[in-house]
């Protein structure tokens, strides 16, 4: 994997192949996802084309059941009216039954009126109450054709009633699959919500590690911006000592062949050479300041050193008033080996003290010093882990000062053994160059600063790497909130959706009461009808 830079330049990472294998993973996925979601949206566009197909289909069914209702209810109309017609026929025929025993309470009397008298004949009296009979008999034939009319009418009537109770049942059945088909239908959008969750998820995470990238690039580019600085500024200075030694060969070369009184020196390279004094003169007082916050730097270490030997000590003896209660009599006083632990870091914190104070001359009074501080870090010792690791770490420093600072006297010193050009002083004649800084003070001070600034390198790097787990914790609290952001999305999501799926489950309990409470009602209606029709032919 490549990273662009700032100027376009490519660098590459120290890590390529699990990056790219794990960015090639996330692209299969988006790839996979991104199938996904268009089969969905394709069985989504037919379920949409079956919904409407449906629709259509239930609106037709829909009027279909309002023209059976309306046959229905005209078929209710019609029973009434024959219901009616039925009541009148049976108040006719109680009217006819109440004048035939009427008639035959007369035929009595006339009979006994007969008897009685014997007078009026029998065959005057038959024949107007044999045609009342027929005039009986041949209503009583109407009135069972309209029964007979009636009983067809009841039957065609159910027989409707059988078909639009089919109907209803399919047209309720089409309905159950549309709540299907909207129920997949919904299942099938809370799947795509998830999986453009998951697609947003994964750019984060894609934009993350970009981010990451961008910002290891900018690290390495300040890192050879600051490299390059320091280079510019070592450049500098060797140019502005090589440009003091050629002025000087140039001085000396033009005073060769005159007095002292006659010497000159040009105004250009006085200019210069003052310029470059203040240069060195600034640049010490930066060492100054170093020097300083390193002698801070180790009264900070010597407190800390000094309640590590605190702690030490109270662990040597709680160690050894441990060992006088478990072996009793068998008292062992502190070794001289321990004593001498804790004198050689005293010592070596006093020599490490010495060395910065001082100022040597010559480069073997510094190896005699290094050699010294060696001697006072001798093994053997019984101190504990950490105390091991610090010494190491104090020692290593201070070598890697002496190091520097041999190295750093050797490029400083020139040719002619001379450090710095001091200014004329007054009593000189015009135009005459005296050094008022001997080269061992100049190598001493510059040696003395150079090791101050390695040694507050070497006793912070601890502080450093703090900083850096510090920065790298608060960068892991981030995430952790953008994380823990999500979460709370995705959650408050599946909230939504559950509330959602929880109102489709109402809304489909509520319709499927009110269609248990159709067919209940129906059922009621239709039990009323045959009672009615029962009682009526009982009265008939």
């Amino acid at each position: 994997m490549v990273a662009v830079g700032v100027g376009g330049k490519k660098m590459g990472l120290s890590n390529p192949k699990p990056v790219t294998i794990e960015l090639n993973r996330l692209e299969n996925l988006l790839k996979d996802k991104e199938r996904e979601l268009r089969v969905a949206q394709n069985e989504i566009k037919a379920l949409k084309r079956k919904e409407f197909f449906k629709d259509k289909a239930v609106l037709e069914v829909n009027k279909e059941l309002k023209k059976v209702e309306e046959k229905l209810e005209n078929a209710k109309k019609q029973m009434e009216d024959k219901n009616l017609e039925i009541k009148k026929l049976t108040d006719e025929k109680k009217v006819a039954l109440s004048a035939q025993f009427a008639a035959e309470a007369t035929m009595r009397r006339i009979l006994a009126s007969q008897k009685e008298d014997c007078q009026v004949s029998a065959e005057t009296l038959t024949p107007p109450l044999e045609a009342e009979i027929r005039m009986y008999k041949n209503e009583i034939a109407a009135l069972q054709e309209d029964k007979r009319a009636v009983n067809r009418l009841m039957k065609s009537k159910e027989a409707a009633l059988i078909e639009a109770e089919k109907k209803m049942n399919i047209s309720l059945e089409r309905a159950l699959m549309v709540e299907n088909v909207q129920n997949q239908y919904l299942e099938l959008k809370r799947q795509a919500e998830i999986c453009q969750l998951f697609q947003t998820i994964s750019e984060l995470e894609e934009c993350i590690l970009v981010g990451g990238t961008a910002a290891n690039a900018v690290r390495d580019y300040q890192r050879q911006v600051a490299e390059l600085n320091e280079e510019k500024r070592t450049i500098k200075r060797e140019l502005a000592k090589a440009k003091i030694q050629a002025n000087r060969v140039a001085s000396a070369v033009a005073n060769e062949g005159k007095d002292e009184g006659d010497e000159v020196m040009h105004v250009k390279q006085w200019l210069e050479e003052r310029r470059f004094l203040k240069g060195e003169i600034q640049r010490l007082k930066e060492k100054l300041s170093i020097s300083e916050r390193s002698l801070r730097a180790e009264a900070q270490l010597k407190d800390k050193l000094k309640l590590r030997l605190k702690t030490l000590e109270e662990v040597l003896s709680t160690s050894s008033a441990n060992q006088v209660t478990n072996s009793g009599n068998s008292y062992r006083f502190p070794s001289p080996c321990d004593v001498q632990t804790i004198s050689q870091l005293r010592a070596s914190l006093a020599a490490a003290k010495s060395a910065i104070q001082e100022r040597p001359n010559s480069t073997s009074g510094r190896a005699d010093a290094a050699k010294n501080l060696h001697r006072s870090s001798c093994p053997g010792t019984k101190f504990s882990l950490r105390e091991n690791v610090i010494r190491k770490n104090f020692w290593v420093s201070n070598s890697n000062r002496f190091y520097q600072v041999e190295t750093e006297n050797a490029a400083d010193v020139p040719l002619d053994g001379q450090a710095n050009v001091a200014m004329p002083q007054e009593h000189d004649g015009p135009g005459q160059i005296t050094n008022g800084y001997e080269g061992s003070e100049s190598i001493s001070s510059g040696s003395h600063q150079d090791g101050c600034d390695d040694l507050v390198s070497g006793f912070m790097y601890d502080d450093m790497l703090q900083q850096e787990v510090i920065s790298l914790r608060r960068l892991q609290q981030k995430k952790n909130e953008v994380l823990s952001s999500k979460e709370d999305e995705i959650k408050l999501l599946q909230i939504k959706v559950n509330a959602l799926t929880k109102a489709i489950k109402v809304e489909v309990k509520n319709r499927r009461t009110a269609v248990t409470e159709k067919k209940e009602m129906q059922k009621l209606e239709d039990t009323k009808q045959k009672n009615n029709i029962k009682g009526t032919e009982k009265l008939s």
